[in-house]
């Protein structure tokens, strides 16, 4: 048997409105997002979900417990599904970040991570989340 696994990204946040790489920041669902978690909810109510493992950023935590936290479904908060943390460069203009990013998948950024240190804590996530939820079907934020 195996694990099956369902991604989904956070849902819309005020930085992502504003232009905004929030990186390891808190961050905050908009109205627009907390509406859009509704729909991610709602969208998944009938696949029998065993669980919703999720950062453990606020937006991530958020996005979950709107979209399943009435339902049940366990949500379990990670700090390896973090996204990258951009260390200085958390809460810059994305725009701005955009150009740099090549240049750190092996190089951490200034006071932070390389995209390469993310990937190696995901893959010891998924590795555990294979052996403790065979069988089941989870879904990732």
């Amino acid at each position: 048997m195996s694990v099956s696994v369902v991604f989904e990204t956070h849902s819309l946040t005020e930085d992502n409105e504003r232009g905004v790489a929030t990186g390891w920041l808190p961050g905050k669902l908009s109205a627009r997002g907390r509406a859009l978690a509704r729909e991610l909810g709602n969208r998944r109510m009938h696949d029998r979900i065993a669980a919703v493992f999720t950062s453990d950023l606020a937006r991530a935590v958020e996005t979950a417990a709107v979209a399943f936290g009435r339902t049940g479904v366990l949500i379990l908060p990670d700090p390896r599904l973090r996204e990258c943390d951009y260390g200085d460069l958390n809460g810059c203009r994305a725009d701005d970040l955009r150009g740099r990013r090549a240049t750190h998948i092996e190089v951490p950024f200034p006071n932070g991570q390389s995209f390469n240190e993310v990937v190696e804590g995901v893959g010891v996530f998924l590795a555990e989340l294979a052996a403790a939820w065979d069988g089941k079907r989870v879904l990732v934020i």
